[in-house]
Protein backbone atom coordinates (compact mmCIF):
# COMPACT_ATOMS: atom_id res chain seq x y z
CA UNK A 1 0.00 0.00 0.00
CA UNK A 2 0.57 3.46 -0.29
CA UNK A 3 -0.15 6.81 1.62
CA UNK A 4 0.35 10.29 0.73
CA UNK A 5 1.45 13.16 3.09
CA UNK A 6 -2.41 14.03 3.15
CA UNK A 7 -3.51 10.98 4.07
CA UNK A 8 -0.92 10.80 6.83
CA UNK A 9 -2.39 13.80 7.98
CA UNK A 10 -5.97 12.36 7.69
CA UNK A 11 -4.89 9.08 9.56
CA UNK A 12 -3.31 11.76 12.32
CA UNK A 13 -6.63 13.28 13.08
CA UNK A 14 -8.88 10.34 12.57
CA UNK A 15 -6.97 7.15 12.85
CA UNK A 16 -10.33 4.78 12.08
CA UNK A 17 -9.41 5.42 8.46
CA UNK A 18 -8.95 2.37 6.23
CA UNK A 19 -7.98 2.45 3.02
CA UNK A 20 -6.76 -1.50 2.71
CA UNK A 21 -7.14 -4.77 4.49
CA UNK A 22 -5.48 -4.61 8.25
CA UNK A 23 -1.57 -4.74 8.21
CA UNK A 24 0.03 -7.42 10.32
CA UNK A 25 0.48 -6.81 13.50
CA UNK A 26 4.11 -8.18 15.56
CA UNK A 27 6.06 -7.44 18.32
CA UNK A 28 9.29 -7.18 19.63
CA UNK A 29 10.49 -9.70 21.77
CA UNK A 30 13.69 -10.44 24.14
CA UNK A 31 15.63 -13.47 24.68
CA UNK A 32 15.85 -13.07 28.57
CA UNK A 33 13.71 -14.28 31.59
CA UNK A 34 13.21 -10.86 34.09
CA UNK A 35 15.89 -11.87 36.29
CA UNK A 36 18.27 -12.03 33.45
CA UNK A 37 18.21 -15.25 32.76
CA UNK A 38 18.36 -16.68 29.34
CA UNK A 39 14.90 -18.24 28.14
CA UNK A 40 14.34 -21.37 27.78
CA UNK A 41 11.37 -23.59 25.04
CA UNK A 42 8.78 -23.18 27.50
CA UNK A 43 9.14 -19.48 28.05
CA UNK A 44 8.59 -18.42 24.59
CA UNK A 45 5.72 -21.11 24.81
CA UNK A 46 4.59 -18.98 27.61
CA UNK A 47 5.34 -15.69 26.04
CA UNK A 48 3.36 -16.74 22.69
CA UNK A 49 -0.12 -18.10 24.63
CA UNK A 50 0.31 -14.74 26.35
CA UNK A 51 0.84 -12.82 23.26
CA UNK A 52 -2.08 -14.61 20.87
CA UNK A 53 -4.65 -14.34 23.60
CA UNK A 54 -3.85 -10.57 23.83
CA UNK A 55 -3.31 -9.02 20.85
CA UNK A 56 -3.86 -11.72 18.11
CA UNK A 57 -0.64 -11.19 17.13
CA UNK A 58 1.33 -14.74 15.62
CA UNK A 59 4.89 -13.42 14.47
CA UNK A 60 7.58 -11.82 16.58
CA UNK A 61 11.18 -10.03 15.90
CA UNK A 62 14.49 -10.87 17.98
CA UNK A 63 17.78 -9.19 17.10
CA UNK A 64 20.58 -11.85 17.82
CA UNK A 65 19.86 -15.24 17.07
CA UNK A 66 22.88 -16.73 18.74
CA UNK A 67 22.31 -14.72 22.21
CA UNK A 68 20.96 -16.75 24.71
CA UNK A 69 20.64 -19.33 21.91
CA UNK A 70 17.64 -17.86 21.42
CA UNK A 71 17.07 -19.60 17.33
CA UNK A 72 17.29 -22.96 19.01
CA UNK A 73 14.89 -22.20 21.51
CA UNK A 74 12.15 -20.06 19.99
CA UNK A 75 12.25 -21.94 16.83
CA UNK A 76 10.44 -25.22 18.19
CA UNK A 77 8.11 -22.76 20.77
CA UNK A 78 7.42 -20.79 17.27
CA UNK A 79 6.35 -24.04 15.47
CA UNK A 80 4.25 -25.81 18.47
CA UNK A 81 2.92 -22.48 18.88
CA UNK A 82 1.44 -21.62 15.38
CA UNK A 83 3.92 -18.57 15.52
CA UNK A 84 6.51 -17.12 12.76
CA UNK A 85 9.22 -15.40 13.86
CA UNK A 86 11.78 -12.77 12.47
CA UNK A 87 15.49 -14.07 13.39
CA UNK A 88 18.08 -11.28 14.27
CA UNK A 89 22.06 -11.07 12.85
CA UNK A 90 24.16 -8.88 14.46
CA UNK A 91 26.67 -7.71 12.40
CA UNK A 92 28.66 -4.75 13.36
CA UNK A 93 31.96 -7.07 14.63
CA UNK A 94 32.94 -10.64 12.51
CA UNK A 95 32.37 -12.44 16.14
CA UNK A 96 28.72 -12.03 16.27
CA UNK A 97 27.65 -12.03 12.70
CA UNK A 98 29.03 -15.55 12.03
CA UNK A 99 27.69 -16.76 15.52
CA UNK A 100 24.13 -15.27 14.66
CA UNK A 101 24.65 -16.70 10.92
CA UNK A 102 25.89 -20.26 12.54
CA UNK A 103 23.13 -20.12 14.67
CA UNK A 104 20.49 -20.03 11.68
CA UNK A 105 21.98 -22.16 9.42
CA UNK A 106 21.60 -24.71 12.55
CA UNK A 107 17.75 -24.20 12.50
CA UNK A 108 16.82 -23.23 9.24
CA UNK A 109 16.10 -26.67 7.06
CA UNK A 110 14.09 -27.35 10.39
CA UNK A 111 11.93 -24.42 10.56
CA UNK A 112 11.90 -23.01 7.44
CA UNK A 113 8.44 -22.62 7.55
CA UNK A 114 8.51 -20.66 11.12
CA UNK A 115 11.14 -18.46 9.49
CA UNK A 116 9.27 -15.48 8.47
CA UNK A 117 12.70 -13.87 7.53
CA UNK A 118 15.60 -12.93 8.83
CA UNK A 119 17.42 -9.47 9.57
CA UNK A 120 21.49 -8.79 8.57
CA UNK A 121 21.84 -5.62 11.01
CA UNK A 122 19.25 -3.45 13.48
CA UNK A 123 19.88 0.00 12.39
CA UNK A 124 23.63 -0.37 11.56
CA UNK A 125 23.47 1.92 9.01
CA UNK A 126 21.92 4.62 11.38
CA UNK A 127 25.13 3.90 13.98
CA UNK A 128 27.77 4.35 10.50
CA UNK A 129 28.92 0.76 11.41
CA UNK A 130 28.24 0.10 7.89
CA UNK A 131 27.88 1.66 4.16
CA UNK A 132 25.19 0.83 1.94
CA UNK A 133 27.08 -1.09 -0.27
CA UNK A 134 28.92 -2.93 2.74
CA UNK A 135 25.72 -3.84 4.30
CA UNK A 136 24.24 -4.85 0.94
CA UNK A 137 27.56 -7.53 0.77
CA UNK A 138 26.63 -8.81 4.01
CA UNK A 139 22.97 -9.47 2.96
CA UNK A 140 23.83 -10.93 -0.03
CA UNK A 141 26.41 -13.35 2.17
CA UNK A 142 23.35 -14.78 3.89
CA UNK A 143 21.41 -14.99 1.33
CA UNK A 144 23.63 -17.85 -0.01
CA UNK A 145 23.76 -19.47 2.90
CA UNK A 146 19.83 -19.86 3.77
CA UNK A 147 17.44 -22.18 2.06
CA UNK A 148 15.54 -20.42 -0.98
CA UNK A 149 12.22 -18.60 0.23
CA UNK A 150 13.84 -17.09 3.34
CA UNK A 151 13.67 -13.55 2.89
CA UNK A 152 16.56 -11.57 3.95
CA UNK A 153 16.87 -8.08 4.79
CA UNK A 154 17.66 -5.24 7.26
CA UNK A 155 16.07 -2.82 9.72
CA UNK A 156 17.13 0.62 10.51
CA UNK A 157 16.16 3.95 11.21
CA UNK A 158 13.36 5.99 9.11
CA UNK A 159 15.76 8.44 7.98
CA UNK A 160 18.53 6.10 6.72
CA UNK A 161 15.78 4.82 4.10
CA UNK A 162 14.91 8.84 3.22
CA UNK A 163 18.40 10.11 2.95
CA UNK A 164 19.17 7.71 0.86
CA UNK A 165 21.79 6.00 2.89
CA UNK A 166 20.15 2.62 2.24
CA UNK A 167 19.61 3.21 -1.66
CA UNK A 168 22.44 0.20 -2.02
CA UNK A 169 20.64 -2.47 -0.73
CA UNK A 170 17.37 -2.08 -2.19
CA UNK A 171 17.01 -4.10 -5.17
CA UNK A 172 19.06 -7.11 -2.83
CA UNK A 173 16.70 -7.11 0.51
CA UNK A 174 13.82 -9.18 -0.16
CA UNK A 175 12.42 -7.11 3.40
CA UNK A 176 13.26 -3.46 4.64
CA UNK A 177 12.27 -2.73 8.09
CA UNK A 178 11.85 0.81 9.03
CA UNK A 179 12.13 2.35 12.55
CA UNK A 180 10.63 5.41 13.33
CA UNK A 181 9.62 6.41 16.88
CA UNK A 182 7.88 9.40 16.84
CA UNK A 183 9.37 9.74 20.45
CA UNK A 184 13.14 9.80 19.71
CA UNK A 185 12.17 12.95 17.84
CA UNK A 186 10.90 14.77 20.68
CA UNK A 187 6.97 15.11 19.48
CA UNK A 188 4.18 15.90 22.22
CA UNK A 189 1.72 13.49 22.57
CA UNK A 190 -1.03 15.36 20.13
CA UNK A 191 1.55 15.41 17.41
CA UNK A 192 3.28 11.75 17.91
CA UNK A 193 0.62 10.05 15.35
CA UNK A 194 0.95 12.47 12.67
CA UNK A 195 5.57 12.54 12.74
CA UNK A 196 5.21 8.76 13.47
CA UNK A 197 2.74 8.19 9.58
CA UNK A 198 5.02 11.32 8.06
CA UNK A 199 8.58 9.28 8.79
CA UNK A 200 7.27 6.49 7.34
CA UNK A 201 6.01 8.11 4.10
CA UNK A 202 8.73 9.53 3.77
CA UNK A 203 11.02 6.44 3.71
CA UNK A 204 8.60 4.11 1.78
CA UNK A 205 8.01 6.54 -0.74
CA UNK A 206 11.77 6.93 -1.39
CA UNK A 207 12.19 2.98 -1.38
CA UNK A 208 9.43 2.75 -4.01
CA UNK A 209 11.31 5.51 -6.25
CA UNK A 210 14.43 3.97 -6.10
CA UNK A 211 13.29 0.30 -6.67
CA UNK A 212 11.50 1.74 -9.81
CA UNK A 213 7.68 2.01 -8.32
CA UNK A 214 5.66 0.59 -5.93
CA UNK A 215 5.27 -2.79 -7.72
CA UNK A 216 9.14 -3.31 -7.54
CA UNK A 217 9.46 -2.42 -4.11
CA UNK A 218 11.07 -4.88 -1.32
CA UNK A 219 8.61 -6.48 1.29
CA UNK A 220 8.16 -2.89 3.75
CA UNK A 221 7.44 -3.42 7.49
CA UNK A 222 7.43 -0.22 9.99
CA UNK A 223 10.08 -2.24 12.59
CA UNK A 224 10.48 -0.55 15.66
CA UNK A 225 8.08 2.24 17.16
CA UNK A 226 6.76 2.47 20.61
CA UNK A 227 6.88 4.60 23.72
CA UNK A 228 7.83 3.78 27.73
CA UNK A 229 5.36 3.68 30.05
CA UNK A 230 7.49 4.87 32.94
CA UNK A 231 7.10 8.61 33.85
CA UNK A 232 10.25 9.95 34.16
CA UNK A 233 11.41 8.83 30.88
CA UNK A 234 11.22 12.08 28.45
CA UNK A 235 12.70 13.68 25.47
CA UNK A 236 11.92 17.24 24.51
CA UNK A 237 8.32 17.28 24.16
CA UNK A 238 8.17 13.43 24.34
CA UNK A 239 7.26 12.46 27.76
CA UNK A 240 6.87 9.15 29.07
CA UNK A 241 4.00 7.35 31.18
CA UNK A 242 1.36 4.58 30.81
CA UNK A 243 -1.33 7.05 29.60
CA UNK A 244 0.73 8.68 26.68
CA UNK A 245 2.05 5.05 25.52
CA UNK A 246 -1.49 3.99 25.43
CA UNK A 247 -2.87 6.75 23.36
CA UNK A 248 0.47 6.83 20.62
CA UNK A 249 -0.25 2.36 20.16
CA UNK A 250 -4.12 3.21 19.75
CA UNK A 251 -3.86 6.45 17.75
CA UNK A 252 -0.85 6.02 15.82
CA UNK A 253 0.47 2.33 15.85
CA UNK A 254 -3.43 0.82 15.19
CA UNK A 255 -3.61 3.64 12.63
CA UNK A 256 -0.35 2.42 10.71
CA UNK A 257 -2.03 -1.17 10.75
CA UNK A 258 -5.52 0.57 9.79
CA UNK A 259 -3.74 2.02 6.79
CA UNK A 260 -2.93 -1.83 5.69
CA UNK A 261 0.80 -1.91 6.27
CA UNK A 262 2.42 -4.23 8.62
CA UNK A 263 4.34 -3.50 12.08
CA UNK A 264 6.55 -4.65 15.04
CA UNK A 265 5.94 -2.87 18.27
CA UNK A 266 8.56 -2.27 20.62
CA UNK A 267 8.62 -4.44 22.49
CA UNK A 268 5.97 -6.80 23.85
CA UNK A 269 6.90 -7.37 27.81
CA UNK A 270 9.08 -5.07 29.53
CA UNK A 271 12.32 -5.90 30.41
CA UNK A 272 13.35 -4.95 33.96
CA UNK A 273 17.22 -6.98 34.07
CA UNK A 274 17.89 -3.94 31.42
CA UNK A 275 20.73 -2.03 33.26
CA UNK A 276 20.26 1.82 33.64
CA UNK A 277 21.14 4.33 30.66
CA UNK A 278 21.17 8.01 29.54
CA UNK A 279 19.91 9.40 26.65
CA UNK A 280 20.98 11.28 24.08
CA UNK A 281 20.07 14.69 25.99
CA UNK A 282 21.53 13.97 29.36
CA UNK A 283 18.32 12.32 31.08
CA UNK A 284 17.26 9.10 32.12
CA UNK A 285 16.45 6.65 29.78
CA UNK A 286 15.20 4.16 31.20
CA UNK A 287 15.09 0.76 28.85
CA UNK A 288 13.17 -1.37 31.37
CA UNK A 289 9.54 -0.02 30.62
CA UNK A 290 9.26 0.38 26.80
CA UNK A 291 6.58 -2.95 27.10
CA UNK A 292 3.66 -3.41 25.63
CA UNK A 293 2.79 -5.95 28.70
CA UNK A 294 4.73 -6.23 32.37
CA UNK A 295 7.24 -8.43 32.65
CA UNK A 296 4.88 -11.25 33.94
CA UNK A 297 2.75 -10.88 30.84
CA UNK A 298 -0.06 -9.17 32.04
CA UNK A 299 -1.23 -6.04 29.69
CA UNK A 300 -1.14 -2.57 30.12
CA UNK A 301 -3.55 -1.72 27.77
CA UNK A 302 -5.78 -3.07 25.70
CA UNK A 303 -3.56 -3.87 22.38
CA UNK A 304 -6.10 -4.55 20.59
CA UNK A 305 -6.38 -2.59 17.25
Amino acid sequence: MRFSAVAATALAVSPAIVAAAKGTMGFALGTKQPSGDCKTQTDYEDDFDAIKSRSGATIVRGYSASDCESAKNIMPAAKSKGFKVVLGIWPDVEESFQKDLKAITDVASTYADSIYAVTVGSETLYRGNFTGPELKEKISTVKGKLPKGIKVGTADSWNKFADGTGDAIIGTADIIMVNAFAFWQGASRENATHVYLDDMYQAVTHIEKVAGGPDKKPEIWNGETGWPTVEGTDYDKAKGGLSNAEHFYQHGFCSLLDWGFNAFYFEVFDEPWKPASIGDNGKAADETAWGAMTADRKTKFSLKC
